[in-house]
């Protein structure tokens, strides 16, 4: 059991790594794929109704799941195999890089004063209608898309493989694509998309907790980050966007949330650590610096965790 755990933390570590240095490639990536797959079978199930959209979810998630058990199952016996297997999977799951290059890019334009490439390079990052926005909102976009991401694209993928191993990575990850593709509350996918959404909600949840967690250790306020996580976490209408979102406006002293345009309808959201100031542009860096900190935190607490985990069930089989 304890080599189970080894090789899961070498190549988590390596599939980290691999982040690092190559990010997601441009063509050819294994999410992508899998979003292709996901929408030949919505052309085919598509109804307006929820149960298709259950038996939709079920079908992709399912399978991309079983797939990865079948893969994880077939290399259990060898030890250099599970290594490469995990890092290969954790490199794939992960998206840190990747954001904070989008994040930053968006940045950069804004700095210069472009705001027709920053709006052109927004959608890349978040579903947001960028033509309406100007500098200092696309910049709280930015600010707000890195830190949910944060957790969808870094954390969470790692809680559910310390908790799973390669198919709790897929698994997760998968039900993360969903919820993007049919997960919101546009006249089509209402209904389909409802229990993407949901099962996302629920994935979601542990590693939203964790991101938040962890940007109160490793913001630059600290007690801020505390503070608007415990006061304003709850008031967001997503469960788990909602702490991550209040603890990096805690953790970086800004002002995020209010009204904003997705999937061509107005939302008025509430006003996540009121009083603060809004983000600027230098703001964009700052949040990627702390979601790289955060996204290292999160591979040790979660490989720590994983080994925790297996001690208490290999005392508590001895016990039995």
């Amino acid at each position: 059991m304890r080599g189970e755990h080894a090789a899961y933390a070498c190549g988590a570590a390596l599939g980290f790594l691999g982040d690092l240095i190559a990010a997601d490639p441009r063509r050819g990536h294994p999410v992508a794929a899998f979003g292709r797959a996901a929408g030949a079978v919505e052309r085919r199930l598509w109804r307006d109704h929820r149960g298709y959209g259950a038996a939709h979810a079920a079908l992709c998630a399912g399978g991309a799941a079983a797939g990865a058990a079948v893969l994880h199952r077939a290399v259990r016996g060898h030890p250099s195999a599970r290594v490469a297997l995990t890092a290969a999977t954790v490199w794939a799951v992960l998206g840190g890089t990747s954001l904070g290059r989008e994040a930053r890019a968006i940045g950069g334009a804004l700095t210069a004063g472009d705001l027709d490439v920053a709006r052109e390079r927004l959608p890349h990052l978040c579903g947001r209608d960028p033509q309406a926005l100007d500098g200092p909102q696309m910049a709280r976009a930015v600010v707000e898309s890195v830190a949910e991401n944060t957790s969808d694209a870094v954390v969470g993928a790692l809680v559910w493989g310390a908790l799973g191993g390669v198919p709790g990575l897929v698994a997760f990850r998968a039900v993360n694509t969903l919820d993007a593709m049919v997960g919101h509350k546009s006249p089509r996918y209402r209904r389909f998309g409802w229990a993407s959404a949901r099962l996302d909600d629920v994935a979601g949840w542990p590693g939203a907790r964790l991101t938040a967690a962890l940007t109160v250790l490793a913001g630059p306020d600290r007690r801020g980050a505390l503070r608007a996580w415990r006061a304003d976490g709850g008031a967001h209408p997503s469960p788990n966007a909602g702490p991550v979102e209040a603890s990096f406006a805690g953790a970086l002293g800004v002002r995020l949330g209010g009204t904003l345009a997705y999937g061509g309808r107005v939302e008025h959201r509430p006003v996540l650590n009121g009083g603060a100031r809004p983000p600027g542009v230098p703001d964009i860096e700052r949040a990627v610096r702390l979601s790289r900190r955060v996204g290292a935190l999160a591979l040790v607490a979660t490989v720590a965790g994983r080994f925790v985990l297996g001690a208490v069930r290999h005392r508590s089989g001895r016990q039995r």
